[in-house]
């Protein structure tokens, strides 16, 4: 049976943009939005959605997707508040950025139906700024969405394929992965980028402060280096409370690496950092402007 309407709970960058690209890309169903009155409004404007509902429960009634995108901690909460009022042929899913307290507390909640019921997800798309201002039909193109099955060797339900398939409609490329996995990886490549330059940005803030030779010598070096650091706090909060052990660990490492290189700038570990870094750098080129993955 095809998915007749779909719930988006947090009709934001992410949310909104689901809403859009489903849309442009043929989604025929009825796609309704759960969020603040003014956000809900002005994601109707754009065509994010077809009906708005404040209400979460009114907001899934005759729903087969209900699809949470909202910072970490909210989703862990919704979920837990609405999962066992839903139908057993719902199917929920979400947009974390963190998988492994997600899956536990799907767990926890639903038991051994969690791995039909549920089908945990992470678009690795976004941008700087947030809001359903920015949100983009194209967002997920050519983007990875990261799956972490609850049963990582349990086929998928027919209502859990068809899904995926809408994944796949609006450009995105689905990649299964371990949860516990995806989150020390998130931690190295997504989440340790941001820190860092929040941390530049924070330090550049309290050494120059309003200093006009920022705007006058400030290169593209600069630009890209602290350009994420306008990402919310609301977000990034959640993200390091549920992935916070990882997240620690990688931030010594890369304080370990800092001081190595401190300690080399005259001698021959600087052009050993640099080598490693150029070899990186050519396996893993640049990606295109304009998407952040989180």
């Amino acid at each position: 049976m095809p998915i007749r309407q779909i719930t988006i709970v947090g009709t934001g960058l992410i949310g909104g943009s689901f809403g859009l690209g489903l849309r442009k890309h043929g989604f025929a169903g009825t796609i309704v939005g759960c969020d603040r009155p003014l956000v809900l409004g002005n994601a109707l404007t754009r065509g994010a959605i077809d009906r708005s509902e404040p209400d979460l429960a009114r907001s899934c009634q005759g729903s087969d997707v209900v699809f949470f995108s909202t910072p970490v901690g909210s989703i862990l909460a919704l979920f837990e508040k609405l999962a066992p009022t839903l139908p057993a042929g719902t199917l929920l899913t979400d947009a974390g950025s963190t998988k492994q307290q997600f899956v536990e507390r799907t767990r926890m909640v639903l038991g051994a139906n969690a791995a039909t019921r549920v089908l945990p997800g992470h678009p690795m798309a976004g941008k700087e700024h947030s809001g359903i201002e920015h949100a983009d039909a194209e967002l997920f193109h050519d983007a990875v969405w990261l799956i972490t099955p609850i049963g990582l060797h349990q086929a998928y339900t027919p209502l859990q394929e068809e899904y995926l398939a809408l994944i796949a409609s609006i450009g995105a490329r689905v990649v299964e992965i371990d949860p516990e996995r995806h989150d020390l990886l998130c931690a190295w490549i997504s989440h340790l980028p941001q820190m860092i330059s929040t941390a530049l940005a924070s330090v550049l803030r309290e050494e120059l402060g309003d200093d006009d030779a920022i705007e006058q010598i400030g290169g593209r070096a600069l630009r890209e280096m602290t350009r994420i650091a306008h990402s919310p706090y609301s977000m990034w909060r959640d993200i390091a409370i549920t992935n916070s052990k990882n997240l620690e660990d990688v931030i010594l490492r890369f304080e370990q690496q800092l001081t190595y290189l401190r300690e080399n700038l005259r001698g021959s570990g600087l052009r050993e950092l640099f080598d490693s870094a150029n070899l990186f750098g050519r396996k893993h080129p640049a990606p295109k402007p304009g998407r952040e993955d989180h």
